[in-house]
C-alpha cells in the first residue's frame, strides 16, 4: 500500500504575529502506524520542501512517544524536509490519502483547488481519505459529482468549537471547523474535548483532535486491509 500524507505550507497564525503550521503528533502517530503496516509513505505540501511545524506542538506538554521518535528518526525528518509539491502528485499513484491538522491547513489547504480535486478524485476512485483535527476543514470546497458539498449527509467530526475556545483562537482562525462542516450539511458529532473520536462514513474517515490521529490512521489501515467498503 502507498499513502500520501498532505501537510500545510502556511505558517502565520492570522494577524497575531505568532507561528503555526502542522501539529506534530498528527503527523508522527499516523506515520508510524502506516510504517508498521508496511506501507510506503510520501509527504506532500502545497509549496513542497519543509512544511512549517506549529511550535506549540513540540512543547514538552504536547510531546508523545511518537513525536520524540519522529524527531530522532533521520529517515522521517529527511522525508519531511523534502516534501513534494502537491501539484506534482498524481492522485492515481496512491491507495489512500491522509491529512494531519494543525491550524495551518485552515488558511492554505482549505482554499487549495489542487487539494480539493485530490480528495474528490481519490474518493471517486474508491480509495479512502482520512483527515484529523483541523484538517476536516479542508473539505469546505470539495463536492460530489453532482456538485453538492462532499460532506452533505455524511457523518463527520473535526476540531470542536469548545476546543478552539480552549486554545483561545476562536477569533483568529478564518473559520471554525465544527461550524463549517455543519453549514455544509455534514452530520457533525463530537466527544469530550481532547478525547479520541473517529468517524468513518464510507471511504471518508475524520478524527476530532490530536488524540484522534492514531485511531484515524488505524481506521484507514483497517479499511484498506478489508479491501475498502
Amino acid at each position: 500500500m502507498k499513502v500520501l500524507i498532505v501537510l500545510t505550507s502556511h505558517d502565520e497564525l492570522g494577524n497575531t504575529g505568532l507561528k503555526t503550521g502542522f501539529w506534530l503528533e498528527e503527523l508522527a502517530a499516523p506515520y508510524y502506524r502506516f510504517k508498521e503496516a508496511g506501507w510506503e509513505i510520501v509527504l506532500a505540501s502545497p509549496k513542497g520542501g519543509q512544511p512549517p511545524l506549529d511550535p506549540k506542538s513540540n512543547e514538552p506538554g504536547f510531546q508523545t512517544d511518537d513525536t520524540r521518535r519522529f524527531e530522532a528518526d533521520p529517515e522521517a525528518t529527511k522525508a519531511l524536509a523534502d516534501s513534494v509539491r502537491l501539484d506534482s502528485v498524481p492522485a492515481g499513484d496512491f491507495d489512500a490519502v491522509f491529512y494531519p491538522g494543525g491550524h495551518g491547513p485552515l488558511w492554505d489547504l482549505a482554499e487549495d483547488t489542487v487539494s480539493a480535486r485530490l480528495i474528490e478524485t481519490t474518493l471517486r476512485s474508491g480509495k479512502p481519505v482520512g483527515l484529523v483535527c483541523h484538517a476536516p476543514g479542508v473539505l469546505r470546497h470539495t463536492v460530489d459529482e453532482d456538485g453538492t458539498p462532499l460532506v452533505r449527509g455524511k457523518n463527520v467530526t473535526g476540531f470542536a468549537n469548545t476546543e478552539e475556545e480552549a486554545v483561545q483562537l476562536t477569533d483568529v482562525v478564518p473559520f471554525l471547523v465544527e461550524d463549517e462542516l455543519t453549514k455544509l450539511g455534514g452530520v457533525y458529532s463530537k466527544t469530550g474535548d481532547w478525547q479520541p473520536y473517529v468517524l468513518q462514513d464510507g471511504l471518508l474517515i475524520t478524527g476530532q483532535n490530536p488524540a484522534s490521529s492514531a485511531p484515524a490512521a488505524d481506521a484507514l489501515i483497517e479499511l484498506l486491509s478489508k479491501g475498502g467498503v
